[in-house]
C-alpha cells in the first residue's frame, strides 16, 4: 500500500514567501508538483522567486503582494488563490518577525508590530483559509519556534507570540477534528536573513545567516523539507514536528 499522498497539482499558499523559510518552502512544494501562491510585502522578490520556480518546474507560481497584518489583504490572498486554481489545499503560515529585546526597554511600537505580524497575521490567514481547507481536506501548517516551547530570557514577547502560535495551532486542530491536517513545525535558529531588530548593543543582531556557519543551525531547506513531509501525510497527520541543530538541547 502506498503511504502518504501526492500533492502534484495541489494549490499551496505560503506567507512570508519573499525569503528564507518561506521562499525555500515554496520551491520545495513546487518541486513536489504543487502550484504555489506567494505572499509577502516585497513584490520584487516575489516576482523573482516566481520566475525561478516556473523556469524549473511545470507548475504555476502566482504572486499576491500581501501585508498579513491587513485582514482585507489576507482575505484577498485566499480568494485569489481559490479563484485562480479552483481550490486551496495547503496553507503555510510562515510570516513572522522579531523586534526589541527585554520587556523593560521594548517599545510599544515593537510590541504591537510583533503581535500584529506573528499573531494577527496567522489568525487572519487561518480564518480565511479554513472553509477551503475543510472542503479539500487539506493541510494547515504553522511555522512555530523553539522559542515557543522553552522559557526564553531574551525577548519574552517574541517568545510569547510563538507560544501563541503553538497553542493556536493545537486548538484549531482540536476544533476542526478530522476535516483537515494541522501541523506546527518548531525550528530552532534557522540560517536565514532573519534578524532581531534591537537597540541592545549587548546582543548580536546580525542576520542568522551571518551569525551561524553551515552546520551550526537549522537550514531553511530543512524546514521546507519538513513542510513537504507533513503536507504529504494521509490519512494520518503530523501534529507537531521539532527541528533543532543536534547540540541545541545541551544548552539546558
Amino acid at each position: 500500500m502506498e503511504i502518504g499522498q501526492s500533492i502534484d497539482g495541489k494549490t499551496a499558499v505560503v506567507t512570508g514567501a519573499s525569503s528564507g523559510i518561506g521562499a525555500e518552502t515554496a520551491r520545495e512544494l513546487a518541486d513536489a508538483g504543487a502550484n504555489v501562491v506567494l505572499a509577502a510585502r516585497r513584490e520584487d522578490r516575489l516576482d523573482a522567486l516566481a520566475n525561478d520556480i516556473e523556469s524549473g518546474h511545470e507548475v504555476t507560481a502566482a504572486v499576491v503582494p500581501t501585508d498579513v497584518t491587513d485582514e482585507g489583504q489576507v482575505e484577498t490572498l485566499i480568494e485569489t488563490a481559490v479563484e485562480r486554481f479552483g481550490s486551496l489545499d495547503i496553507l503555510v503560515n510562515n510570516a513572522g518577525l522579531a523586534a526589541g529585546s527585554d520587556v523593560e526597554s521594548l517599545s510599544s511600537e515593537d510590541y504591537h508590530t510583533m503581535m500584529r505580524v506573528n499573531c494577527d497575521g496567522m489568525f487572519f490567514a487561518t480564518r480565511a483559509a479554513l472553509p477551503h481547507l475543510r472542503e479539500s481536506a487539506g493541510t494547515l501548517v504553522f511555522i512555530g519556534s523553539f522559542a515557543g516551547q522553552y522559557p526564553r530570557p531574551f525577548n519574552p514577547v517574541y517568545a510569547a507570540t510563538k507560544w501563541w502560535t503553538r497553542g493556536f495551532a493545537k486548538s484549531v486542530s482540536a476544533q476542526v477534528g478530522g476535516d483537515m491536517a494541522v501541523t506546527v513545525i518548531n525550528p530552532a535558529a534557522v540560517r536565514t536573513e532573519f534578524a532581531v531588530e534591537t537597540d541592545d548593543d549587548s546582543f548580536d543582531a546580525a542576520p542568522f545567516e551571518e551569525q551561524f556557519e553551515p552546520g551550526e543551525a537549522v537550514e531553511p531547506t530543512e524546514v521546507a523539507e519538513a513542510v513537504r513531509f507533513v503536507a504529504t501525510q494521509s490519512p494520518s497527520m503530523v501534529s507537531e514536528l521539532d527541528l533543532y541543530d543536534r547540540e541545541k538541547l545541551t544548552l539546558f
